[in-house]
């Protein structure tokens, strides 16, 4: 059984029992002995685990983890510490300098966000190393769906970012008269010129964040010898 030791196990206890969820399961058997598969079984829900949705004031929303070695953990855009940070967050980071006057930080690791309500959720939660979008169509779309729906029903003032055309197919889930939703293309090199740069995704959503009376974000992320959260990554 799933454990995320927050509000989440039981708003999701249901769906661990459903008939999708029991055959994603069987797959990944299957998947996880014969293969390499991202990110290691035990950091899958990571983002959840990592953010209550009672916690939650915005959501960035991925595709599939990274297909790399040693890239995925569990959270969309982010790599664990010492991993080279890659070419889509890199235009993250620049955006933020650009938008906030951020220093560009040594690692890709986005745990600092995660910890202050940021909710960094793939779409699909597991990837087959080296095969981008193979795990796509398995029911984690089912899944991760009815996260985007609870979020919508139960909270207020979310700031929804939908980067490229896969997150912007979730507009539908979210109604825009509670929440806040922020749209452009993916940052990714092949798109990041064509309206992620110079988005100031950032600096809206902290100005839609106090504009209803919720902490910001601090959107700086520690260098690897400062950051306090790096113990929680395996």
């Amino acid at each position: 059984m799933v454990k995320f030791n927050n509000d989440w196990d039981e708003i999701l206890k249901e769906e661990f029992q459903k008939d999708y969820y029991k055959k994603i399961r069987e797959f990944l058997k299957y998947e996880y002995t014969h293969y390499t598969v991202y990110p290691d079984m035990y950091d899958i829900f990571n983002a959840l685990k990592a953010t209550s949705l009672g916690d939650i004031k915005a959501v960035i929303l991925g595709q599939d983890p990274y297909h790399g070695e040693g890239q995925a953990h569990g959270m969309c855009f982010s790599v664990k510490p010492n991993v080279p940070i890659p070419p889509s967050l890199q235009n993250m980071f620049l955006e933020l300098k650009n938008d906030l006057g951020l220093k560009i930080p040594d690692n890709g690791c986005l745990i600092e966000w995660a910890m202050q309500g940021v909710l960094l959720l793939n779409t699909v939660l597991t990837v087959r190393a080296g095969r981008p979008n193979s795990h796509k169509n398995i029911g984690w779309e089912i899944f991760t769906d009815q996260v985007i729906k609870t979020i919508n029903q139960e909270k207020q003032n979310v700031v929804f970012l939908l980067w490229g055309n896969n997150a912007k197919s979730k507009k539908v889930l979210i109604d825009s008269n509670k929440h806040y939703i922020l749209e452009t293309v993916h940052p990714s090199p092949l798109s990041a010129h064509g309206g992620f740069f110079g988005c100031r995704h950032f600096s809206k959503t902290n100005q839609y964040l106090m504009a209803h009376g919720i902490q910001p974000i601090n959107w700086q992320i520690s260098d690897i010898r400062d950051n306090p959260y790096l113990y929680m990554v395996r």
